[in-house]
């Protein structure tokens, strides 16, 4: 992986009704080969400052929120991308943050669907 061992990434889902069963089914059609967080306390949507989906977050091996947003800049609005994206906010939050070095962009907005409001 890019980043090796300066940095973990999981993909979290928030939805109650989201099982265990539903989850691996959804990792394994879309072949993410990454840890798997269920958040239905919303506990880590609401460190990160989550609203849509997909959403990023950088956090320092403190705690800290370093970055929330989006991945990258391919889409630019809902239903509308880019041949490709020209920025990469996450890869460079994850780089900055594993050199100990500011991250230059803290938040960039995200385009998605929204998740749905806590039960």
């Amino acid at each position: 992986m890019r980043f090796g061992k300066s940095a973990e990434f999981f993909l979290v889902y928030p939805i109650g009704s989201e099982t265990s069963e539903v989850i691996r089914k959804h990792l394994k059609e879309y072949g993410y080969k990454m840890t798997a967080l269920r958040d239905p306390q919303r506990a880590l949507i609401l460190a990160a400052n989550a609203t849509v989906t997909p959403e990023s977050a950088v956090f320092s091996a403190s705690g800290q929120l370093l970055y929330h947003g989006r991945i990258d800049d391919w889409y630019t609005e809902f239903g509308r991308s880019r041949p490709a994206p020209t920025t990469h906010e996450l890869s460079s939050a994850v780089e900055a943050a594993g050199m100990g070095k500011p991250v230059a962009v803290a938040t960039a907005p995200a385009v998605g669907c929204f998740l749905p409001s806590a039960p």
